[in-house]
């Protein structure tokens, strides 16, 4: 699959006709809303989990040096907390724009903190996208994430942000926070 996945996403039709849509963003997209939206809560999903396994050729890297950003990948058992977006669909033009270098929408049961779930959306970059960096320890993907930079920044800084955002909402993400521990050891 190639990189750049709009027009898959554009092609997505589950939510067509609806007034609006829950959104579901477990990286940067927990601190870093660029759009207009109507509500967000804090909310998981159930079976996947966070990890640095997608290469960022157009934000945090290039496409000699890509960065690695984050994806999730299905783990039995797991809950990966993020924050949820009710969007109204015109926002997904930007947000495939945003999303796409390898992501693709996924339909999914969001479970928002305090009760209730809701059928929304969330973007996901599955290992058959050209992107894909794969799995590598924590220690190679901070020393990874040292080197990187993109248009959007140092690839430091999305993940320093993401480790803050997930603190500040209360949330242990184990792999979020051993790259975080091995890049400190990395910079001066």
């Amino acid at each position: 699959m190639s990189h750049n996945t709009i027009e898959i996403n554009r092609a997505m039709d589950k939510f067509d006709g609806h007034h609006s849509v829950w959104l579901f963003g477990y990286g940067s997209l927990i601190y870093k809303a660029d759009f207009p939206f109507i509500e967000r809560r804090p909310a998981s999903i159930e079976g996947w989990t966070r990890r640095f396994w997608q290469g960022s050729h157009d934000h945090r890297g290039t496409p000699e040096a890509p960065g690695r950003v984050a994806t999730i990948v299905p783990q039995p058992g797991a809950v990966c907390h993020g924050m949820a977006y009710l969007v109204t669909p015109e926002e997904f033009a930007h947000l495939d724009h945003r999303e796409k270098n390898g992501y693709l929408r996924l339909a999914i049961d969001i479970h928002f903190d305090g009760g209730g779930s809701e059928e929304g959306l969330v973007y996901i970059a599955k290992e058959d996208n050209a992107a894909f960096l794969g799995a590598a320890s924590e220690e190679e993907i901070a020393a990874h994430i040292a080197q990187a930079a993109g248009p959007s920044g140092p690839n430091a800084e999305y993940l320093l942000q993401l480790a803050e955002a997930l603190r500040a909402m209360g949330h242990h993400d184990e792999h979020v926070f051993a790259i975080e521990r091995h890049l400190a050891r990395l910079r001066p």
